[in-house]
């Protein structure tokens, strides 16, 4: 399998000046732990994680250094530290040296990368702009769905799955930002989350509706209820 069989297409982006309390306010609502930074073009230009925003000045949690630390640090260290704990923007704080794939990689490569570089998602990206994400969990939703991460879809599951996202992107009651459709051998798997049992049903509808499709397996869970504290 690779990227564009399992991929995210409908990534959550953010501008470079967008502030950092926008982003954590994006995490909590969206139930995500990172978001790439984009220009106006929809080049990759950083990420920020919530790792970038633990150590902030205004909760006490920046690192101290220690006046024998600060002699063993360089002060380019030090001065990136400073701008990453009291930046206002996402520009400041996100992480600019971005592993990334393409739609090709082997999802196995991908697990590759991201054991290596102790990360939780891979953005994808075609002539240097994101067209993707592989998360962790989109590598598990693969496996549960192939059973085989070395197994290539054919060109019809690929149809199947392009006509499925196609009509799901065209709905107003819908959005694919917290869900993913994978399939194999003809069979559609719904993963991710919906607000109700009715979006559920028309997911399923949509998908049974799609040409070639041989059938539906339901993975979706319905998102729990907010509640005001």
């Amino acid at each position: 399998m690779r990227a564009m069989d399992v991929m995210t297409r409908d990534v959550i982006t953010v501008g470079p000046n967008t502030s950092i309390s926008e982003i954590a306010e994006l995490f909590l609502r969206r139930r995500i732990s990172g978001v790439p930074v984009v220009d106006g073009n929809g080049k990759l230009l950083g990420l920020v994680s919530e790792g970038d925003l633990v150590r902030r000045v205004e909760t006490g949690t920046d690192p101290r250094y220690s006046w024998w630390l600060d002699l063993l640090t360089e002060s380019s260290e030090r001065a990136a530290s400073y701008a990453k704990t009291r930046g206002k923007k996402a520009q400041d704080v996100m992480t600019t040296n971005v592993v990334t794939a393409t739609e090709t990689t082997a999802l196995r490569d991908i697990a590759g990368l991201m054991e290596r570089h102790r990360i939780k998602r891979v953005p994808i990206v075609r002539d240097g702009k994101i067209v993707g994400i592989v998360s962790r969990a989109n590598l598990i939703q693969g496996l549960a769905s192939h059973g085989d991460l070395e197994k290539v879809p054919s060109r019809a599951d690929e149809a199947i799955r392009d006509s499925v996202l196609r009509e799901l992107n065209a709905q107003t009651w819908t959005s694919m930002l917290t869900k993913n459709i994978v399939v194999t051998d003809g069979i559609v798997h719904l993963w991710g989350f919906v607000r109700s049992e009715e979006e559920r049903r028309a997911i399923k509808v949509a998908a049974e509706n799609a040409p070639g499709a041989k059938g539906v397996r339901d993975h979706l869970n319905i998102e729990p209820a907010h509640t005001a504290v």
